[in-house]
């Protein structure tokens, strides 16, 4: 079997990056996200409102 040489990168060099990246970028995440602070209910508005409660449901709801 011939082996090509290509001057883009092969799947093997997409896989091994990758895999050392998805890591890397999820401890960047984690460092830099903070805390947010939920907003008082606006009760004029129809829409929904950012409040502790649907916070913690949109925490609840991610996996």
């Amino acid at each position: 079997m011939t082996r090509k040489n290509e001057a883009g990168s092969s799947r093997r060099d997409f896989l091994k990056l990758a895999a050392t990246g998805a890591p890397a970028v999820a401890v960047a995440t984690m460092v830099t996200a903070g805390d947010a602070q939920a907003a008082e209910p606006d009760l004029t508005s129809d829409r929904i409102q950012d409040t502790a409660h649907t916070r913690a449901y949109f925490e609840s709801a991610r996996f």
